[in-house]
């Protein structure tokens, strides 16, 4: 391939659209993201619908502005899974540019991306990542465990059962008649409380690999219930230590089990403090290493699309096989091995 290959990731799985532009699969020349917070604040989650809207009118200007006036190669965008309106707009988004520069397309895994946003460090791709190695993606709308033996080669062992992690967080400042979006309003206001103020229960699932939190949800909203003067942050303190101590568990103990020496955290729960300060001293007393993605590149962003492209390119010269575009869109798209 090109030293200087240039791709133009897109990315509008959910509420943020957001388009970069990537340089030898290493540099992000431009990585501009659009927040859909504002529309989404007063119904404290993400209506899909208004969504789309929202994409539809900003993907264009966010395309050229990621652009500019560089040269293009590739074109790749987030295919699933996702919300289906903004995978639409994303798909026609990329194949018009595609078809306008004359350039080849590609559709990405969107939970590919959050893995491969770890090999990002600063503004470079650095190939962080050492395998095998055991994945947890966490975020908003997925909280899954993969085996990953390498760039495209992945086993699913677990996904959540109902709501995901991200889901929770949120769910849960709703309850407190906290800000959306919840997760960094919930961590504020447990740095104020005590985290075992409060039992909260650990969902293990133990004999899986699956996590289900619906269930850490609901028994907050019977603490609410039965207790008239309860303290906020002490509820936020107790649940966030839930919620860590269960997502901590069952990644070590897949990686254990697997015996592997290193972890990959991704998503957009991968930016909460306490998750990443006990991961970190629980995977380090057994002897594993771990590569969280930068918090900047934690939420969706098109810089983790366009660098799972490359890899998907390089991949295909590599091995001498035909590379698969995959620009059929699937909400519910699953994480298939790219053999």
């Amino acid at each position: 391939m090109k030293k200087d290959l240039m791709i133009l990731g897109i990315e509008s799985t959910c509420d943020e659209t957001s388009a970069a532009l990537l340089k030898g699969g290493k540099e992000i020349v431009t990585n501009v993201i659009y927040s859909q917070i504002e529309e989404h604040k007063k119904y404290h989650g993400v209506v899909p619908e208004l969504a789309s809207r929202a994409h539809a009118a900003k993907i264009a200007t966010v395309i050229a502005e990621a652009l500019g006036d560089n040269p293009l190669d590739y074109v790749a965008f987030a295919s699933g899974p996702g919300l289906p309106g903004g995978l639409m707009v994303g798909r026609v988004a990329a194949e018009t540019l595609a078809n306008f520069k004359k350039v080849p397309i590609l559709g990405i895994n969107h939970l590919e991306g959050h893995i491969f946003a770890c090999d990002f460090e600063g503004t470079e791709a650095k190939s962080r990542l050492q395998f095998p190695l055991v994945a947890l993606v966490v975020s908003g709308g997925h909280t899954e465990l993969w085996y990953v033996e390498g760039y495209g080669k992945y086993k699913v062992l677990g996904k959540t059962r109902d709501d995901a992690a991200g889901e929770a967080f949120d769910k849960v400042a709703k309850l407190l008649g906290l800000a959306y979006p919840g997760g960094p309003q919930v961590s504020k206001q447990a740095l104020l409380g005590k985290r075992d103020a409060i039992h909260f229960p650990r969902p293990l699932l133990p004999g899986t690999w699956e996590f289900s939190f619906s269930g850490i949800k609901t028994a907050v909203s019977y603490y609410l219930r039965d207790h008239q003067n309860f303290s906020i942050p002490d509820v936020c303190a107790s649940f966030e230590q839930a919620m860590v101590d269960t997502l901590v568990a069952k990644t070590l103990g897949a990686a254990k089990k697997y015996k592997v020496h290193h972890i990959a955290v991704g998503g957009g729960v991968a930016a909460n403090a306490l998750l990443r300060e006990t991961m970190q001293h629980a995977a380090a007393e057994a002897g594993i290493t771990v590569h969280f993605v930068e918090r900047k590149l934690s939420s969706d962003n098109a810089a983790m699309i366009a660098l799972a492209a490359y890899k998907k390119l390089e991949y295909a010269e590599k091995t001498g096989k035909p590379v698969k575009k995959n620009i059929d869109i699937n909400p519910n798209m699953k994480v298939r091995s790219w053999d």
